[in-house]
């Protein structure tokens, strides 16, 4: 099964194989539609704290590298944590999307560099 996850990481950021779980994917002519959650792993930024998961962020969706002449969306679910004294409500800033774009920040670098 481990070997899924090595041929992601060559088509997939890298942060994301890592840090999100592929939970579904969806499949037709023109478009592939990838699922995720963010893991249950305590952010290290946060390992000091005595955090509870508590489900999900909305949903983002994101357009990344066309393969095999389709579509690419990945569909993500941040997890949302709680402070177990406090109440507080905490999350990882995660930059996933191109600022201004609904692409990834590794293809909206790379449409940027084939356009010079």
């Amino acid at each position: 099964m481990d070997s899924y996850i090595e041929l992601l990481k060559l088509i997939l950021p890298e942060f994301l194989i890592e840090n999100f779980n592929l939970t579904s994917f969806k499949n037709s002519e023109e478009n592939l539609h990838l699922y995720f959650e963010e893991k249950s792993t305590i952010p290290k930024e946060f390992a000091s704290l005595e955090l509870i998961s508590k489900g999900f962020l909305d949903e983002v969706t994101i357009q990344d590298f066309p393969l095999r002449g389709k579509l690419v969306y990945l569909h993500i679910k941040r997890r949302r944590w709680t402070h177990k004294s406090t109440a507080e409500i905490i999350k990882r800033d995660w930059a996933l999307v191109a600022k201004g774009t609904r692409m990834t920040q590794e293809f909206a670098t790379f449409l940027k560099e084939i356009n010079r």
